[in-house]
């Protein structure tokens, strides 16, 4: 024999995601590379005197998970050690933000800025209590008069602060909002403490920076989370100039270079895919074409392992914060707006319009992060506008997100080969909240997974982490129930999909919208060996147990980074 396996795996459920999405019960590995799949006596030629032999018992293995949107370095700054978790379970109620900010206060120096990330009204008893009740500096000023305290929503569009963090940054009464942000006030007009959308900027602009080994730490602490989840792919959807006044620079350029330098050190057990930045919310086109001109379209040197793929647009915002753009008015009033410059809705049109036809005669691919209905309209016309004036085989374009996809909006992606970019975790999240703000019926259709496979639209699922956990477990299992985090109640049935289906968007779909379908996000021979063991059945196992079945064996490349198997 030439060349015996690295690694053999037998006795299990090996769940190809082919063309048939086949399963067979073995599988071997060579340099990093699927050499056969198939049976018992497919892979026993391979097996030499230094093949690892794993028996699988009747565990799953699935080709290693793409989360196809997800925000790595971020995600490590959102998370302990490197930040309070403000989360649903963690806390329950203001009053327990406010616990976790006074303990917080009592070990970190004077005058150091206090962080959190996580907090969601929809899962706070004194905002469930009473809607009008919102987070605000006072809930936070009696336990840290003197520390300056930043606190992040789930959602990533919404900062809340409190009074001592308003007076550094120099928010008063008087403090006009950037375009496309607001400062909320209260009946007096005075500054609650909350910032939506592009006002965030004002607080990113006051905390110092991250640090080089800050940002790489976040990376690290990111990759070691993955690697237990059995996720071997992931997009950094956004990096660049435009992600500067977020998050202290978390989706800056100086992350790409964290990146090169951790790939440098073969550091990487994740595959990343990124989407350059070019610029935030409320932008023009005349900026977004000098910034896109200045990035250029630059490459790495290992295009399997850190790839830019293209460019990041905001066409809107979000439902929670009533940003998203709508046909329909929301409850109380008011459609949201694309967050692009102009002083109205035909001039922000004809601006989303140019940005995305210019980056697409540039070469790039485009994901424009899109969630209202009108929104979604406007971008996927202008992708094929674009298509129209510059003809490009297989440019892939994608609406990220995409919440509220219309018909329209599937038959123009459809017809011209572009994918959505779904996210079943802030489904599962955010379905008990969503009534409030567009009634039962809309909120239900929220990421229409069924209508959006069945018109033929390539559909990829991320978790958009750290807006939810990195968890594909839980995600694959709404995408199948449709049941949501808080009240287990079902949310759009007629928008389930099959275990399958749920599963190649996590795998060959995700790759395909790398540009990657070619080499990974399958189980076949030629393919790299990125592999994911799941403990128990998948196939067989009730959707409701998905999210609790242990991930035992992460290999990447051939190169196992995470293992609880015993021989």
């Amino acid at each position: 024999m030439d060349a015996y396996a690295d690694l053999v795996l037998v006795g299990g459920h090996v769940v190809t995601v082919d063309a048939e999405f086949s399963v067979a019960s073995a599988l071997a590995v060579t340099g990093g590379v699927i050499t056969a799949v198939g049976g018992r006596d497919d892979v026993e030629p391979l097996i030499g005197p230094g093949t690892r032999v794993v028996d699988l018992g009747g565990a799953t293995l699935l080709p290693g998970i793409n989360d196809s949107h997800l925000h790595g370095c971020a995600f490590g700054m959102a998370t302990p050690p490197l930040s309070l978790d403000l989360g649903h379970p963690a806390v329950s109620s203001l009053a327990d933000v406010a616990s976790a900010v006074a303990e917080a206060v009592g070990r970190v120096p004077d005058g150091q800025w206090v962080t959190g990330h996580g907090w969601d009204t929809g899962y706070l008893e004194e905002c469930v209590a009473d809607p009008s009740r919102q987070p605000s500096r006072h809930d936070l000023d009696a336990v840290s008069p003197d520390h300056p305290v930043v606190l992040y929503s789930f959602s990533g569009h919404a900062t809340w602060v409190n009074s001592k963090a308003l007076e550094l940054i120099g928010i008063d009464r008087h403090t006009v909002a950037p375009p496309g942000g607001a400062i909320v006030v209260d009946a007096a007009g005075e500054p609650t403490g909350l910032l939506h959308e592009g006002a965030q900027a004002l607080v990113q602009n006051a905390l110092p920076p991250l640090g080089r080994q800050e940002r790489t730490n976040a990376v690290r602490s990111t990759l070691a989370t993955l690697a237990r989840l059995g996720v071997t792919s992931y997009t950094e959807p956004g990096l660049g100039p435009g992600g500067d006044g977020i998050m202290r620079g978390a989706l800056g350029a100086e992350t790409l270079d964290v990146y090169r330098e951790l790939l440098s050190d073969d550091e990487l057990t994740a595959r990343i895919g990124v989407l350059l930045l070019p610029t935030g919310m409320a932008s023009t086109a005349e900026e977004f074409a000098r910034t896109l001109t200045e990035l250029g379209k630059r490459g790495d040197g290992d295009p399997r392992r850190l790839a830019i793929h293209g460019v990041k647009i905001f066409a809107d915002g979000i439902v929670p914060n009533k940003t998203a753009w709508m046909h329909e008015p929301y409850v109380g009033g008011g459609c949201g707006s694309l967050c692009v410059g102009g002083e109205n809705d035909a001039e922000r049109i004809a601006e989303i319009q140019a940005m995305i036809g210019q980056a697409h005669a540039a070469g790039h691919q485009l994901g424009v992060h899109v969630t209202g209905d009108r929104a979604c309209d406007t971008v996927a016309d202008a992708f094929a506008a674009a298509m129209a004036e510059h003809p490009r085989p297989d440019a892939r374009h994608y609406v990220i997100h995409g919440d509220f996809l219309t018909a329209h909006s599937m038959k123009v992606l459809a017809a011209h080969g572009f994918g959505v970019n779904m996210n079943p975790t802030i489904k599962w999240t955010v379905a008990d909240m969503e009534e409030e703000f567009v009634g039962a019926g809309r909120a239900a259709y929220a990421w229409p997974y069924r209508d959006a496979i069945d018109a033929g639209v390539r559909v990829a699922s991320g978790s958009d982490a750290p807006v939810t956990y990195p968890d594909w477990r839980q995600g694959v299992a709404t995408m199948v129930l449709r049941e949501s985090k808080a009240a287990g109640r079902v949310s759009g049935p007629e928008q389930r999909i099959g275990l399958a289906e749920a599963i190649r968007t996590y795998t060959i779909d995700a790759a395909w919208q790398d540009f990657a379908d070619g080499w990974k996000g399958s189980l076949e021979p030629g393919k790299v060996a990125d592999l994911c063991v799941l403990d128990g059945d998948l196939l067989g196992a009730d959707p409701h147990d998905i999210p609790s079945m242990p991930v035992v064996l992460t290999v990447m490349d051939g190169r196992i980074v995470h293992d609880t198997l015993r021989d």
